[in-house]
């Protein structure tokens, strides 16, 4: 490690280190623009140059491009090179406007830090400045190219570390220009990330302009709750709500940036139409009132048919706070469940998804950047979890290779193998594949169970010849491999696939290949609702005791029932035979409309709370602000009322786990903070993983891991093999595969007006044999004939997915929910073209 001296300081840092980021260690912040890093180096901008006054340099040098090396003595502080900076700063501000005052990035301005501290403060140049035209770059980015710097931050970020190429640099000299060939909306789901790496107000966040200025702001850290990944976020609120979310870096999840649909999902909290009071038969009534009708009505059904008669269902955007209060109740008052889990199916693969997650398996998403080879079973990356495909394409940068074994026609900002298989192939392919790779005369810590479970893999010659070339090919790249990383989706994927997954990077393991594992799970709680989930029954025989009456109670937490579950008529059907259901949520949904007694509860941002990320990360999230309808809201966007009152307007949501507790207790429940903790104190009384969970307070920022008892988890069950003998569907039928998209399929991010702008038509995918068979041309409209009456969409004829399946995507505008059961096969006779 060599060691050189900045600034009569000396330090000693890794090799490959920069000067620029050795000095930022000591303390010491060289002035940068170009430098970011999570982007590395360019030398482009010129701002920070230092003084090498020994060592293989000498004389004035950028120290973003410069290497440490031992026996350095480096000044950021001589006279040439301050001189040499202030000179830039100079050159920068020529054409620079002086907007600040209305610039929304006034005042987290890094160029207006760096003029400042410069010392720059008298414009000598009195020609003309160079002027540009704006773009129109869609909802999310407002573009003002005047204040641009020639930094190449965004070029650079949105080309080479997203994989997107709608926006660049374009002519030359003093006329580049960053921005879009023609105005239109950018295409990349990261965009929103430019708001933050530019160092000017070239590119600022649209939806939050005019807002506010940053210590406006009160800011705190949370995460994003879109999908299962839980990236790490700073919450900007202000007047009671939420109106800016930005990229906090985490070392092990996110690193520095997010995803469009977790920058702007938080549209949910603030929106106009958030039920705020508590309602009993459809009428206003206070929070306690409520509690107390519930409690009684409750107990009057419980006397009259006893406890089995009231069932709880809650779900995965819950926090564990929440869930585990709701557990606990059902165990101590008898009631049936909580289901977190609509889909049995579903249940089963997270289920086994969080057990299989073994301390020597499991990877963070930081660290899949860092694979040489990447093997996708059953997912679609950008749009169930866009960040993962960021993810994946840092690990194609450095060479890694990616290989998608998957139905849908998957989309991905880089190179990679797409074997289209069908739903029924996916486990088959992913073990021929593995099993091509792997010399089991190398795997010497391989035990009989996994030496059976691989001499069960069928040849290679039942495939296909054109796909046993696609599976050589690629079994030859992860043969070489040494850092292999299985990820695997729970979307599409069959019961068994999960700890299928998990077998193959045992096996991958064995021969001596630091393999590890990454799961997709649907929600963004979902690993701690397969830990607390009850063990008796399903949502099924929930919904079956509801039909029959045996059921006549039902407590919905955070829930939409109407929205998730496919048969929508069924289940309006059972909500009218129920005596009392007790809804407790924070979105306005049809579910809550249809609640005899509604409790409203808080938000991420109004109560804090834990979720666990897919790889079992724990993460706390602290109260970002207090309940409370926004001033906006209240005011009509003129001054607020000039009224002193005793209680915040719309101030009455609390938190799930605190109405929950009040919910069945008569006598007065102790504040929400002393509730959340005898919850977190009885976690491991529900499941035995939550016992090594430290207190809040000492949990690192990045969260810990939590994993499943391993002696639950069995391994290489042969269960999978019994699936392979399945048919693939009737003939002349296809399979309806229900999907998620990045935009339009999300629950919370579906109130977001900025994200709606973003939203693909809702269309159906098809195979471009299938189409053929049936007369379809790509956008021809058609209806297929579903259990419970006929959808209309546009039909999207594609190439690159499996024939024999119509990829629905769950959109918003597309009423799906009209299947009785599933998995769903749609006969030839059931799709018809609509005549124009």
């Amino acid at each position: 490690m060599p060691k050189l001296i900045i600034d009569d300081r000396e330090i000693e840092v890794p090799a490959g280190t920069k000067v620029i980021e050795a000095a930022e260690r000591l303390g010491i912040k060289i002035p940068r623009f170009c430098y970011h890093p999570g982007l590395g180096s360019v030398g482009a901008c010129r701002v920070c140059a230092v003084k090498f006054l020994e060592g293989p340099f000498k004389g004035v040098q950028m120290s973003c491009m410069i290497d440490a090396k031992d026996g350095m003595v480096v000044s950021t502080t001589d006279e040439e090179a301050v001189n040499f900076r202030q000179y830039v700063i100079e050159w920068l501000m020529l054409n620079h406007p002086h907007d600040c005052p209305v610039c929304d990035e006034g005042g987290h301005c890094l160029l207006q830090d760096m003029t400042v501290s410069g010392g720059h403060g008298i414009r000598r140049y009195l020609g003309l400045k160079r002027t540009y035209h704006d773009q129109y770059l869609g909802p999310l980015v407002q573009h003002e190219m005047n204040r641009c710097i020639h930094c190449y931050r965004c070029s650079r970020f949105y080309q080479e570390f997203t994989g997107y190429h709608d926006l660049g640099v374009m002519q030359i000299g003093s006329r580049t220009f960053f921005g879009r060939y023609q105005d239109g909306t950018l295409e990349s789901p990261f965009a929103g990330n430019l708001s933050d790496i530019c160092p000017t107000g070239v590119y600022t966040d649209k939806p939050s302009r005019f807002f506010g200025r940053r210590w406006d702001y009160q800011r705190s850290p949370s995460i994003c709750i879109n999908c299962s990944l839980g990236c790490h976020t700073v919450a900007s609120g202000r007047y009671r709500e939420v109106v800016r979310q930005e990229a906090r870096y985490s070392e092990a999840v996110n690193g520095y940036f997010i995803c469009d649909r977790g920058r702007y999902g938080f549209f949910y909290t603030s929106n106009e139409e958030r039920p705020r009071q508590a309602l009993v038969d459809g009428k206003e009534v206070s929070y306690d009132q409520a509690i107390r009708e519930a409690r009684e009505k409750l107990g009057e059904l419980i006397k009259s048919t006893g406890p089995d008669a009231v069932a709880c269902v809650s779900s995965e955007r819950s926090s564990l706070e929440t869930q585990a209060m709701l557990k606990k109740i059902c165990q101590t008052k008898g009631w049936q469940g909580p289901h977190y889990f609509l889909d049995e199916s579903m249940a089963q693969k997270v289920k086994s998804a969080s057990s299989r997650l073994e301390s020597g398996l499991a990877v963070s998403l930081r660290e899949l950047e860092s694979a040489d080879f990447i093997l996708v079973i059953g997912a679609d990356p950008v749009n169930e979890a866009p960040m993962l495909a960021l993810a994946m394409r840092q690990a194609q940068r450095r060479g890694g290779k990616i290989a998608v074994i998957d139905p849908r026609p998957v989309s991905l900002p880089f190179e990679f193998h797409h074997l289209n298989v069908t739903p029924n192939e996916v486990n088959l392919c992913a073990s021929l594949l593995v099993k091509t790779a792997v010399d089991l005369g190398a795997a010497t810590d391989l035990e009989q169970p996994g030496i059976e479970f691989y001499q069960a893999i069928p040849k290679l010659e039942t495939v296909s010849s054109s796909l046993q070339e696609q599976i050589a090919k690629v079994a030859q790249e992860l043969k070489e491999s040494k850092r292999p990383i299985i990820v695997c989706g729970t979307e599409t994927v069959r019961q068994t696939t999960p700890a299928l997954a998990a077998d193959h990077a045992l096996l991958l393991q064995a021969t001596n290949k630091q393999a590890g594992l990454f799961y997709l799970l649907p929600g963004a709680n979902s690993f701690s609702a397969s830990l607390l989930a009850s063990e008796d029954g399903s949502f099924l025989e929930t919904l079956e005791g509801i039909e029959n009456g045996t059921i006549k109670g039902l407590i919905l937490v955070e829930r939409d029932l109407l929205l998730h579950f496919h048969d929508r008529q069924r289940m309006e059907l059972a909500f009218e035979k129920l005596e009392l259901l007790v809804v407790l949520d924070y979105v306005n949904s049809r579910t809550q409309q249809r609640a005899h007694i509604f409790l409203p509860t808080s938000t991420l941002y109004e109560a804090g709370g834990i979720f666990i990320t897919q790889e079992g990360r724990l993460q706390v999230v602290p109260r970002a602000h207090l309940s409370g309808t926004p001033i906006a809201q209240v005011s009509g966007g003129n001054h607020p009322p000039r009224i002193y009152e005793s209680e915040i307007p719309g101030g009455e949501p609390r938190p799930g786990w605190q109405a929950l507790a009040e919910l069945v207790h008569e006598e007065p429940q102790p504040d929400e903070n002393t509730t959340r903790s005898s919850v977190l104190n009885g976690l491991s009384e529900l499941n035995p993983a939550f016992a090594t969970i430290p207190a809040i307070d000492e949990l690192p920022e990045d969260g810990m891991r939590v994993s499943s008892p391993e002696e639950s988890s069995p391994r290489f069950s042969l269960d999978w093999i019994h699936e392979l003998e399945r048919k693939e569907s009737p003939d002349k039928s296809l399979e309806l595969v229900l999907v998620n998209w990045t935009f339009s399929t999300e629950e919370l991010s579906q109130y977001s007006p900025p994200l709606m702008k973003l939203e693909k038509e809702a269309a159906v995918f098809m195979h471009v044999d299938d189409a053929t068979s049936l007369g379809l041309s790509d956008s021809d409209k058609v209806t297929i004939l579903l259990d419970r009456g006929a959808l209309e969409a546009s039909v999207s004829v594609k190439e690159n997915m499996a024939p024999g399946i119509i990829v629905m995507p769950r959109h918003r505008l597309l009423e799906w929910q009209k299947i009785e059961t599933l998995p769903k096969f749609v006969s030839h006779e059931e799709i018809k073209k609509v005549s124009v």
